[in-house]
């Protein structure tokens, strides 16, 4: 009896088997169309009234399947900022369930490529997802009027090709494109906007020879957000930072840096193993990040922007380094999709995934 029952099971299985290879075109295409009906639906992203801070890239030029390039979403009540779009962030933007068109800028901290070279797709979806009559606004330090010309230009073809296919009425030939909002900024922090409760400051950070090159704080309801841009050790931001409740700061460990060079040079590769040598001047260690926390009693240190391309998270504890023994806060090495919440008036700080 036994034996029968599995000898049916066995057949069942078989007979499924066979229907499934038999008929995949068109279970596949009812799987995707109830998989589509279900996300299309989907509410979105829905978060409290506070400050929020999402990772929407944490990586670097250094290709890494794991991070798109730099990106951060911050939510400040009915307010939200990109600060600086690398390659795939506008990707993520979308898988976290963001709503592209209700931003209200684009904040670029400096004009490196890895930190702009996201802004067509995120341009593009905020111009078509919701047939917007303006171009997206951009936020940035001297220089930015050339950067968005150059972007313009570079996209025009494209938006006159859209046009012409899609209609004005889906996509507005007002609406494609940027528009520079550019600030001067010398010794001093500078407010950038105060609206609605917050507030964002711009400060100079060591990127040299980048120049400008700016971090931003946002200030809302008694919670603040610091985000360092591409910096080397800076004593303005941890002045602008103080008693911030997160510092979300660039981080190059030299000791793992060092073991790439080593390999490019056995193999050889001496342009890539020179820039890999470059660039340990311009960006701050973990333990660099870390001290400037602690110097401006900050009480949660993110890192983005690893350097170099972190294969998994065993391989934190190397990266970090000396790191958690110079802040007496809590350190998260950066993944993208993570969410920081920060509530109203508290000190309270929670972390989801949104990915």
């Amino acid at each position: 009896m036994a034996k029968r029952i599995i000898l049916a099971l066995l057949a069942v299985v078989v007979l499924a088997g066979v229907a499934a290879t038999v008929f995949q075109r068109q279970l596949g295409e009812r799987l995707f169309a109830s998989v589509a009906a279900d996300r299309i639906a989907a509410p979105g992203l829905e978060l409290d009234d506070g400050l929020h801070l999402i990772l929407c890239g944490t990586g670097s030029p250094l290709p890494n399947p794991d991070r798109a390039g730099p990106c951060n979403l911050v939510i400040a009540g009915d307010q939200a900022f990109v600060v600086d779009i690398g390659e795939g962030g506008s990707r993520n933007i979308n898988l976290i369930g963001f709503d592209i068109t209700t931003l209200d800028a684009l904040l670029l901290t400096h004009y490196h490529s890895d930190h702009v070279d996201g802004i067509g797709p995120l341009a593009l979806m905020y111009w078509t997802q919701r047939a917007s009559t303006v171009p997206l606004p951009v936020i940035g330090p001297q220089g930015l009027e050339r950067l968005v010309n150059g972007f313009n230009e570079a996209y025009a073809l494209d938006h006159s090709y859209r046009i012409a296919h899609h209609g004005v009425e889906i996509v507005p030939e007002t609406g494609g494109g940027l528009v520079a909002n550019p600030f001067e900024i010398a010794d001093g922090p500078v407010t950038v906007l105060d609206r609605g409760g917050l507030t964002i400051t711009a400060f100079l950070v060591d990127h040299d020879p980048v120049a400008p090159a700016v971090g931003y704080r946002f200030d809302y309801k008694g919670r603040s957000v610091v985000i360092s841009g591409d910096a080397a050790r800076s004593p303005l931001l941890e002045q602008v930072a103080k008693g911030a409740d997160i510092i979300v700061h660039d981080a190059l460990q030299p000791k793992l840096v060092g073991h790439m060079t080593t390999a490019l040079d056995s193999a050889g590769n001496t342009n890539v193993a020179t820039i890999t040598r470059d660039i340990l001047d311009y960006h701050a260690s973990p333990e660099d990040a870390a001290t400037s926390a602690q110097t401006a009693g900050a009480k949660m240190l993110v890192l983005s922007h690893l350097v170099p391309p972190i294969p998994n998270a065993f391989i934190y504890p190397a990266f970090l380094g000396d790191a958690p023994d110079m802040f007496d806060g809590e350190i998260v090495v950066g993944e993208d999709g993570m969410v920081f919440s920060l509530p109203p008036e508290g000190d309270a700080i929670s972390r989801s995934e949104a990915m």
